[in-house]
Parts: structure tokens; sequence; C-alpha cells
């Protein structure tokens, strides 16, 4: 109506505005840095839990090198000088060189390493690697102790020289002084002894071996007994006596001086006997005891003169005692001629013409 304010709501627009060539330029908004993402994480950090915190984001999982290793004599394995946490490994374990030797270090920095794992077939190829730049790696060590040095010295003296003599007991006449050696198994190996083998006090030489590290040589003044269950006499014996178990008695004793002592099992053999007298308390020895004769000297035997299908027989005396099969001089008593003679029995002889 005439005279009446217009309205801004009643006004028209024009027509050109409703064209596309009239509308406002817009302007394309500013790639958002990509930083952003992580400025956002630590603002709603802060302001969540009154502090930073980090966050961790999907990735390759990294070879994380020790700094530091120690091995034994086997080798040097990949999962040896990686950290627990790093990449999953081959289900055989990858061997990448020789262990240094005892007492000595070697280095390996991680390109040395990508060329050790690339000579082995079926070794994972590794390019990722976190942790230290290099890896030094030395042999794992302990101290050699007087009882485990005593203990690996018996046992070898034991097999190689006592035997079945007896039980070896060593004791060291000096401190032994521990020294460094690998952390592994260890062999030890005699290098001198005394001529006269092992006596009451003797000095030995020895070296020991680690896979294949040889230490030593050290040598020790040792003290030895060979303690052994043997027969000793209860009482005074005479010479002749057949051996019963009742005269002995069962005793461990140092039997490193002794010559052949007996045991229990002796006393099985029914036909034995003393040789020689023993005292009470006197340690029973082969020498002491031999097979009963079956014909003893000045016995009357039956002696056979035996030529094809000629037998001749006579009473002849045996000189000397004997066992079956034994030779023994006989004398025949009417012509004082003596022959030799092959026991039989306790009743006959073969004489030899």
């Amino acid at each position: 109506m005439p005279g009446l304010p217009t309205s801004s709501s009643s006004r028209r627009t024009p027509a050109a505005s409703s064209s596309p060539w009239s509308r406002p330029r817009t302007h394309p908004r500013p790639p958002r840095p990509r930083h952003s993402a992580f400025l956002c994480a630590l603002l709603l950090g802060a302001l969540c839990g009154g502090g930073p915190r980090v966050f961790a984001f999907p990735g390759a999982t990294a070879f994380e090198l020790l700094p530091a290793i120690q091995v034994d004599s086997s080798g040097v394995f990949l999962h040896q000088i990686l950290a627990a946490t790093s990449a999953s490994l081959p289900p055989e374990p990858v061997r990448l060189a020789d262990a240094p030797a005892f007492g000595r270090s070697l280095t390996l920095p991680r390109a040395q390493i990508e060329e050790l794992l690339a000579r082995q077939p079926g070794a994972p190829r590794v390019t990722n690697w976190s942790g230290a730049p290099q890896v030094r790696i030395t042999r794992r060590a302990r101290s050699l102790t007087e009882p485990e040095l005593r203990q690996l010295l018996t046992a070898t003296l034991q097999r190689e020289n006592v035997k079945d003599r007896g039980e070896l007991e060593l004791r060291f006449s000096r401190p032994w002084a521990q020294v460094l050696v690998p952390d592994e198994t260890l062999v030890l190996r005699v290098l001198d002894l005394p001529v006269s083998g092992l006596t009451a006090n003797f000095i030995v030489r020895f070296e020991l071996q680690a896979g294949v590290d040889r230490l030593g040589p050290w040598q020790v003044l040792a003290q030895a007994r060979i303690m052994k269950d043997i027969l000793v006499s209860r009482g005074a014996l005479p010479r002749g006596q057949p051996l019963q178990g009742t005269d002995f008695v069962s005793e461990r004793r140092d039997v490193l001086s002794l010559r052949e002592p007996l045991d229990e099992n002796v006393l099985r053999n029914p036909s034995l006997e003393l040789v020689e007298g023993i005292s009470a308390g006197q340690p029973l020895l082969a020498r002491s005891v031999r097979l009963r004769p079956v014909v003893q000297r000045g016995q009357m035997v039956d002696g056979v003169v035996q030529d094809g299908a000629l037998r001749i027989n006579m009473r002849v005396e045996v000189l000397g005692d004997g066992l079956p099969g034994q030779l023994v001089r006989v004398r025949n008593p009417k012509t004082k001629r003596e022959f030799y003679a092959r026991v039989q029995d306790d009743q006959t002889v073969l004489i030899n013409l």
C-alpha cells in the first residue's frame, strides 16, 4: 500500500540472485595439518587425565638389539642378541657366528648382523632394527671352586687309573685358588702322573676342556686313599688251613698300599687254602691263598704208563703238591727212578716216559 513502509522480509530478491553466476564465491578450506590428530590427542589427554599420555600407533615390529650378551661355546644365535619383545623368530634357532674364545669378546654391528643373516638359508631378512647399534658378545664364566675341581679330578682318576680297585678319595695338600672358567660342562684331562702311579702323596698335572677351549695347565699336590671292603683275619691262622668264612671279617680299609687284597667273593670257592700263616687283623691277600692240591708231597698214588693198548700200573711217591692237570715229579720207590707225571685226580697220575 502506498505510504506504508516495506519490510525487509517482503523485499524480493533480485532475479540475478537466483543465477548460479551470482552466488558468492566459496574458498576451499585449507588442509588440516598432519600432526593435528596428535595435538588433539595430547590436548584430550591433558583435559581428561591431568597429564600427557603416550599413544601407540600400529606399525611394523622392530628387531631390538641388546647392547651386550653372554654365550657358551656352541656359538652366537639370533634369538640371543634380541630383546624378548622383538618380532617373532623362526622356529629353528639361527646360528650367526662362532662364539669368541674364552676371555675375549666379539662385537657385531647391525650391518654385519644383516650380512650374517643373508648367508643363512631360511633366516629372516631384517631391515627394521632398534635398540643398540652393535652387540658386544662375551663368554659366560663362573668360578671353579676346590670341591668341584676335586670331584672332577677324582672322577677322572677313578675311571682311568683306579678302575675297580676301590673307591678313590682325594684331598688337596694346599688350598686351591679359585679361577674363572666357562659356565658350561667341563672335562678334566690328566697330563702327567708319577711313574709309580697313585701314591699316598703325589703331584698331578691337568687341563680343563670346555667345547673347543682348553684351559690350564695346572698342577696340585694331593693325598689319596683307595677304600674297599676286604677280608681281615679274626685271629692267627696257620698255613694249609682251608678258607672259612668264620675266620674272617669284612672291613673297609685303605688298599692303596696293599697288593691284591681279597673280598668276600673269595670265600665262595671251597677249594682254597692258606699258603702262608697270617696274624690277627691282617688283610687276606691273593698271594696268601691257593687252590688246595689234590695230591701232596709224600703221598703214594697209582702211576699209570700207557702206550697204545699197553697199560702198566705201579705205585709211585709224589714229590710235590699238584692240582688236576699239573705236572709233578714222582718216584718209583723200588727202583728210585723219577718221572714226570700229570695229575689226573687225588689217587691217579699219568706217567710220561
